[in-house]
């Protein structure tokens, strides 16, 4: 017998027919199922199963390749640096890359998850072990149906990866005008790998912080750290985080830089020193303007500010009472009955009394025990014994129950 003919009648044809590869082959996507190489392996699956196996992992390892690079020569160049692979400068560089190396690169870009690479990996184990074939190895059934299965599921049925850039988001926060990123790109970014979403990540940071940029253009990239906050992932928070403490220093964050930190989700990853020296000073700022009804015009903007920084929700526990005697009496007021006002029975902050009552309102922390303790306060104690600025104080200890 010839050699052809002992392929005809290879006994595992049948057996890999009735494991359902056939269904495998109709999942490859149009853009593959039409090339030489795939309509070579749907000939040779009655034949030659093994060589089959082969030329489909091959089709697999080119199909890498193209979607490497349609995500990005310079995501594969950082990648590639990170993870310490052979450089890549050039979208030629990708195809001098070996198949294992290719595959860990995938997998590093955010290609392949981490299940898909373990799988694409034994795939690869599997297909040497084909390539070497003698009297002491053949391949099993289960050996060709892992090979279709792994190859089409994780490679040759999907389709390319079309990364969100950063010149898509700077052409959106760089507007003359109020913009937000639309639907689309928060749904590109939240699937992109941890390189690109870090690069964009930063860029926001840089562009809210920066004061030589119009006014716009922070407000823009503030508002899309904030959208962008719960897609981004915990390794990107904890980069960015270190990078934004390398770039505060020992001293305790400006404001502004305090606000960006919380929109980006990186407050909580601040050092503990400099949060509680922040917190601190605001008090102090707080003291200064004072909580009494004729201080309205300046309660606005501190204690919106205040909100900004996230309420009492990051107040230090040694710093909380002092925070809420504030809040308090801004909100209970002072004996009214006199002057302009008369028919006052409290005089209030109209700005101030609203805004610190929410602020209260909206702690995520109890303030349950820390309130009744303000009863004790002196200057709490005062005020409390106006029955109409008791009532008031009762209102928030009520809700805070």
């Amino acid at each position: 017998m010839s050699k052809n003919s002992l392929v005809v009648i290879n006994p595992n044809a049948e057996l890999v027919e009735a494991a359902g590869v056939s269904a495998w082959m109709e999942r490859i996507r149009p853009h593959w199922k039409g090339k030489q190489l795939v309509q070579r392996v749907q000939k040779l699956l009655s034949t030659d199963p093994s060589s089959a196996c082969q030329r489909i992992f091959n089709a697999s390892i080119h199909d890498l390749r193209e979607k490497v690079v349609v995500a990005g020569v310079d995501l594969a160049a950082e990648a590639a640096k990170q993870h310490k692979l052979p450089p890549i400068t050039r979208a030629d560089d990708v195809e001098d890359y070996s198949v294992l190396r290719l595959i860990e690169l995938s997998y590093r870009m955010g290609i392949l998850s981490r299940p898909e690479y373990k799988r694409l990996l034994r795939a690869y184990d599997i297909r040497k072990d084909l390539e070497h074939e003698d009297d002491e190895y053949e391949a099993g059934i289960e050996d060709c149906v892992y090979i279709f299965a792994t190859c089409i599921d994780v490679v040759l049925s999907k389709d390319p990866l079309h990364l969100i850039k950063l010149t898509d988001v700077k052409q959106i926060v760089e507007q003359p005008s109020a913009a937000a990123l639309n639907e689309s790109l928060t749904e590109e970014y939240k699937h992109a790998p941890q390189p690109r979403q870090h690069e964009i990540f930063k860029f926001l940071i840089s562009a809210a912080l920066n004061k030589a940029q119009p006014d716009i253009v922070q407000q823009n990239s503030f508002n899309a750290l904030f959208s962008l906050r719960p897609l981004t992932s915990t390794q990107v928070l904890i980069d960015a985080s270190k990078e934004l403490v390398e770039q505060i220093g020992k001293k305790a964050p400006e404001l502004r830089v305090a606000r960006v930190a919380l929109a980006a989700g990186l407050f909580p990853y601040l050092r503990k020193s400099q949060v509680k020296e922040l917190f601190a000073a605001y008090l102090n700022h707080m003291k200064q303007v004072g909580y009494q009804w004729r201080k309205n015009a300046e309660h606005g903007e501190l204690l919106r500010n205040l909100q900004e920084l996230g309420g009492l929700e990051h107040v230090p526990d040694e710093l909380l009472s002092e925070y809420l005697e504030w809040l308090v009496l801004c909100y209970v007021g002072e004996s009214g009955g006199y002057g302009a006002g008369y028919n006052r029975k409290v005089f209030y902050s109209n700005v101030g009394a609203p805004l610190a009552k929410e602020i209260l309102k909206e702690a995520k922390r109890s303030l349950a025990k820390e309130l009744e303790s303000l009863r004790k306060s002196a200057r709490v104690k005062v005020a409390l014994a106006d029955d109409h600025i008791s009532r008031r104080f009762e209102t928030i200890a009520d809700e805070a129950q």
